[in-house]
């Protein structure tokens, strides 16, 4: 019995596999696919360094997605001066801080963050701080910030942000989870745009 070569070629075709996508490609994905809604959170952790975010309405709204980078702004109560911004780099992800003032204005601690730990996993990405941010912590006066490690978790259920600082002077834990189950409407832009 004799196979044409248009046979074989296709069932060829048919065994070849699709590669997997890396965890680090999947957790931007889970991430893009949250864009246009918003939720309300709260802190979760106890470190008497966060009470003024206690009480407060806590939203974020995972408001601008393309390919390559997502801003989702972070509310709290009535200040809109904070943006999560979470870009794609040649070698995975990088986390910045975008804070403004109330005319949209640079503050003087802004675009700290650092680039993704290995390739995390589908649901939790760390970001040591970087040297750019170690130089701009160091300059103003906030060398404490230098050990922060932040992470973004993308879950079924929630999503959390947060904030390390290891075991000594200056330790810090600071965590917020939003519950994914009850979208609210996505609060108006921070600084008009």
């Amino acid at each position: 019995m004799k196979r044409s070569w248009s046979a074989s070629l296709l069932l060829l075709a048919g065994c070849a596999t699709v590669p997997e996508r890396s965890a680090t490609d999947q957790w931007y994905s889970r991430l893009a696919s949250l864009c246009g809604r918003a939720w309300e959170g709260r802190v979760v952790s106890t470190d008497p360094a966060d009470a003024s975010f206690v009480g407060q309405r806590l939203v974020m709204h995972v408001r601008q997605c393309t390919d390559e980078e997502i801003r989702i702004p972070f509310h709290v109560g009535d200040d809109r001066s904070r943006t999560w911004v979470i870009s794609r780099t040649a070698a995975g992800l990088r986390l910045k801080h975008d804070h403004r003032h109330q005319d949209g204005s640079s503050d003087a601690l802004t675009m700290y963050g650092g680039d993704s730990r290995g390739v995390g996993t589908t649901v939790r990405q760390e970001f040591p701080a970087d040297s750019e941010s170690i130089a701009m912590f160091t300059a103003q006066g906030r060398a404490v910030s230098n050990s922060n490690v932040w992470a973004v978790e993308v879950g079924e259920t929630i999503f959390a942000y947060e904030l390390r600082r290891p075991p000594g002077p200056g330790q810090r834990y600071f965590r917020v989870e939003f519950d994914r189950g009850q979208p609210v409407t996505p609060p108006p832009p921070p600084w008009g745009g």
